[in-house]
């Protein structure tokens, strides 16, 4: 890669279902946050290669109570960000609710609290727009099988101006059964381009489909439709859903995400052109997508990515961490010191960190890299114990546990994907003075390998780990703080100089 070129993915790490909008000069861009919080985030370029998070569009999840445990696989789907009246505005669907939005003046907020635009399940990836030459304002969503009974099918509704409601009862302006070899189409994002309604929608699943475009002279259909970018010989398995930008100079450029198992979904960016008389967008290289490209015509800034290490400053940490479920009163204490204070919260399912809403998780790099961290456990409970987790539908973790003799203990546990509790994966060690520095060197294929070192120099611990994700979303890393069920506060844990750098 020169200076003048980049190269794919431009966000290797779990940004999923992305949407993008140009504002002026900046790029903005959302993908989805499942049972997180805080979700939506946001992030931030000028010139579309290089990326930072600026903050989150939703503080909590709503309805509060339904998302006090983790949902990972739940909550915030395949948001759409437009730019409209002078707002910004997130639509999202919750598969088990319904379609959701919110809106703020400015990117970094004040946003509103969610508002439910259409109630019901199994709609999800709502996409609005806002039509300049009828005056008209537009929705459409696809549909999950798992909640609807139906998927493959795109529908449209009439919307309110304001972004409220739907005016209509909705009508299937694209039936995927209809078309010859298509499945799953889902994703869409919808806007206005030489006269036509145009519609950007992915089939064909996650790991193995395409992106396919779709138009009419009518929101409401028939549309005809073409498969704009695939696979084709190339290494990228299932590039789609994304979204579409144009640059003040007039370039076209296609932002969406290729599946990569325990990593997610990771980010590329794709050249885009409209064809011979503007008639159909064409993607990447004739249809397949680039790994190495000119950079768009953009004033280079310094290379950025979204911030991972984290010194705490003031016992905070940084917008790159979130909760897998809404945060309690608790989880965390600040204090004046450099470092993170988590409490330990007390459970009954300390043997399953994939049940627990107080485990503070950012993305897994998609790059090989080494994850450290320092900790030191102040709790004088048994049992009590914190550590650095890979966290999925598997899970491993390495810490500190205060045990029945009163000394504490250098841990390291795993649980499969079928098992309802964790086991050792090493055998325990002494942890003079309570403190150890914890590290997972991420391999090739997302294989783990823990160590620590408690004072007498870094050690191996265990057997290589192979992360996995979840459904829908990649491992994450992950720090936490526990103690058994009881009364009483059990003590807390400090973890300092967070470190992800590149084997």
């Amino acid at each position: 890669m020169t200076h003048e070129t980049y190269t794919n993915p431009v966000l290797n790490a779990d940004w999923s279902d992305p949407d993008v909008v140009r504002v002026g000069d900046d790029f903005y861009l959302t993908a989805s946050s499942f049972g997180r919080a805080p979700g939506l985030p946001l992030l931030h370029s000028r010139d579309l290669v290089s990326w930072t998070l600026i903050g989150h569009a939703l503080e909590r999840l709503e309805p509060a109570d339904e998302f006090r445990s983790p949902r990972h696989d739940c909550g915030v789907w395949a948001p759409s960000l437009r730019h409209h009246d002078d707002r910004f505005w997130i639509f999202w669907g919750d598969p088990d609710q319904g379609i959701f939005q919110v809106n703020a003046p400015e990117i970094r907020g004040p946003w509103s609290r969610p508002h439910l635009v259409k109630e019901g399940r199994g709609l999800i990836d709502p996409c609005p727009l806002w039509d300049d030459e009828t005056g008209e304002a537009y929705l459409v969503h696809a549909w999950a099988k798992s909640r609807a009974g139906v998927k493959n099918r795109l529908t449209g509704h009439r919307m309110h101006p304001e972004g409220t409601a739907v005016l209509d009862e909705g009508k299937v302006i694209v039936d995927g059964d209809r078309i010859p070899g298509w499945f799953t189409l889902e994703g869409p994002k919808l806007y206005r381009h030489d006269g036509w309604y145009w519609i950007l929608a992915p089939a064909g699943g996650v790991e193995t489909g395409w992106q396919g475009a779709f138009r009419s002279r009518d929101f409401f259909g028939p549309y005809e439709e073409r498969i704009v970018l695939e696979q084709k010989d190339t290494q990228v398995n299932g590039p789609h859903q994304g979204g579409w930008v144009r640059t003040r100079s007039g370039e076209d450029w296609f932002l969406h995400f290729q599946q990569r198992g325990a990593y997610g979904r990771v980010l590329h960016l794709q050249p885009m052109r409209w064809g011979h008389g503007g008639s159909w967008p064409v993607i990447g290289d004739e249809g397949a997508p680039v790994r190495e490209h000119r950079r768009p015509d953009l004033p280079a800034g310094p290379p950025a990515a979204p911030a991972t290490d984290d010194d705490f400053p003031g016992g905070r940490f940084g917008r790159q961490w979130s909760w897998t479920a809404n945060p309690q009163d608790g989880f965390a204490t600040r204090h004046s010191a450099d470092g993170l204070r988590l409490t330990c919260v007390r459970t009954s399912d300390a043997h399953d960190l994939r049940t627990l809403p107080n485990v503070l998780t950012q993305r897994l790099p998609g790059l090989p890299s080494a994850v450290e961290v320092e900790l030191e456990l102040h709790s004088e409970e048994p049992g009590a114990r914190a550590g650095l987790t890979v966290l999925g539908d598997a899970f491993g973790w390495i810490g500190l546990q205060r045990g029945a003799d009163g000394a504490v203990h250098l841990v390291h546990r795993f649980a499969e994907p079928v098992a309802e509790r964790e086991r050792d994966a090493a055998h325990p060690r002494l942890a003079p003075g309570g403190r150890a520095r914890l590290r997972i060197e991420i391999g090739t294929g997302a294989r783990c390998r823990f160590a620590y070192d408690v004072g007498d120099g870094l050690r191996p611990s265990g057997p290589v780990f192979a992360a996995t994700p979840w459904r829908w979303v990649g491992a994450l890393l992950g720090l936490f703080a526990l103690a058994p069920a009881g009364t009483g506060h059990a003590g807390a844990a400090t973890f300092s100089q967070f470190r992800i750098s590149p084997l």
